[in-house]
């Protein structure tokens, strides 16, 4: 008589958009995500002061240049932009993490949390598909380390 498989419990979302803060965490993951929406409306913004002040072109290059600097090298912890991400987004991350671990044998979030963490290939997975969705869907470049 095969062994009976545990029923896997519902396992919420905040679970899994922690297991990956933990995760990332321990690799001291940070990103810089491109805020180029930021920058344009600084550029824009200076652009139109140069024209009320009779410079367009000193207020474009000021602009430009602030805008730019606004949106380069702003790295921050990978955990810290996992937790401000809007709902639809971690619900992506959860529908990925979820495909990586669902033919694992855990009952609980705690238990697939120490699945995880136990497991330097199933980290490495896991990683790989969050540097991948740091990567494409937010544009944001990713450093290990300090």
């Amino acid at each position: 008589m095969p062994a009976e498989e545990p029923e896997k419990e519902f396992v919420e979302v905040d679970d899994v958009i922690q297991l990956l803060c933990d995760i990332s965490a321990q690799k001291k993951m940070k990103a810089a995500l491109k805020r180029w929406e930021r920058g344009i409306v600084v550029g824009a913004s200076t652009l139109s002061l140069g024209l009320v002040v009779g410079l367009p072109i000193l207020g474009g290059a000021v602009g430009g240049l602030l805008g730019a600097w606004m949106t380069s090298g702003q790295f921050k912890p990978v955990p810290q932009i996992l937790m401000e991400l809007p709902p639809a987004e971690q619900q992506k991350l959860f529908n990925q993490v979820t495909a990586i671990v669902r033919n694992l044998d855990w009952s609980d979030a705690v238990q697939l949390t120490m699945l995880v963490m136990g497991s330097e290939v199933l980290q490495q997975r896991l990683l790989a598909m969050l540097v991948g969705y740091l990567s494409k869907e937010l544009q944001a470049e990713v450093q290990y380390g300090d």
